[in-house]
């Protein structure tokens, strides 16, 4: 049996509401903790080594290492647990994949959500494994796999007492709290490319840690996360949801574009995903982390 390498645990437990704003799918772990590689003993000269050399052909009969980007501030998609231990959705369901692929070997390594697709553009690392959604900017600039395992909706969150936000409108000209490189951020983005009438977006470091109580309390005036988030991060209900979906995508792994080892990863992470959707395992890891399935609706 081929020994998979779990990586990058780091020794502090971070607070988990950064998440809301990560759009690491588009959404995000935003301000992950600095990037970290725990690896045990017999790993740590693979992980020293760069992913390109890890993920390149392998002599016949011997598995590939991969190395598999994620964050550690997604409240149950990417964390530390109490103990310390990387879990969540994403991160178990890259360790089901890896155990159908045996021909690989998965390690994962966690870094900030604003450095994660940089990290795969230099080869640090192979794939991201954090809730990325596909959308037009994203595609011109890296591959997806095929096969979605999770699908998602965007909306405006506000605190709980504020009736005067229902649309993007109605944000301009107040703060709206985001992760660089999130989906959440290239929605605000967007918005100011096309108005003349801008929206005061305030991009947030790795070191934030207090997403929920700079809107509730009116540092800021909104975010912009996941329908699914929104539970996760703020047990206590201080925030809302308002408005139509802004957007809503497929949720994939993102990998580097015109590479055939690449292309070959993607396609055969593509099939193993098949099996967990055929066989119930997917759906049941997003009730398990997520609370419900959302990889019931997953577009065709």
């Amino acid at each position: 049996m081929k020994n998979r390498l779990w990586t990058g645990a780091a020794s502090l437990v971070l607070t988990a509401t950064v998440a809301v704003t990560a759009g690491c799918g588009n959404k995000n772990d935003n301000g992950a903790a600095a990037a970290t590689s725990a690896a045990s003993a017999t790993s740590k000269a693979s992980a020293s080594a760069p992913a390109s050399a890890s993920a390149s052909t392998a002599p016949d009969g011997e598995v590939k290492k991969i190395v598999v980007g994620t964050g550690t501030q997604f409240p149950k998609v990417a964390f530390l647990d109490d103990k310390g231990k990387l879990t969540g959705f994403d991160v178990e369901l890259v360790k089901k994949i890896d155990e159908r692929l045996p021909g690989y070997e998965f390690e994962l390594q966690t870094m900030d959500f604003s450095n994660l697709l940089l990290s795969l553009e230099t080869k640090k690392i192979d794939f991201v494994a954090h809730e990325m959604e596909k959308n037009p900017e994203r595609e011109q600039k890296y591959l997806f796999n095929k096969e979605a395992y999770a699908h998602w909706r965007n909306k405006i969150i506000v605190a709980k007492d504020n009736d005067t936000i229902k649309s993007l409108n109605d944000l301009v000209g107040k703060k709206v709290l985001t992760g660089a490189t999130s989906a959440e951020a290239q929605i605000l983005e967007n918005y100011n490319k096309d108005h003349d009438k801008k929206i005061n977006i305030v991009y947030q470091s790795g070191a934030a840690n207090d997403t929920v109580s700079q809107v509730a309390t009116g540092r800021v005036d909104a975010i912009i996360g996941a329908d699914f988030t929104l539970s996760l991060i703020d047990p206590e209900s201080k925030l809302k949801t308002v408005g139509d979906d802004l957007s809503e995508a497929d949720i994939l792994f993102v990998f580097r574009k015109n590479e055939p080892e690449s292309q070959q990863l993607a396609d055969d992470i593509d099939g193993a995903i098949k099996e967990l959707k055929a066989d119930g395992t997917l759906g049941s890891l997003s009730k398990e982390w997520l609370g419900q399935d959302f990889t019931a609706n997953l577009s065709k």
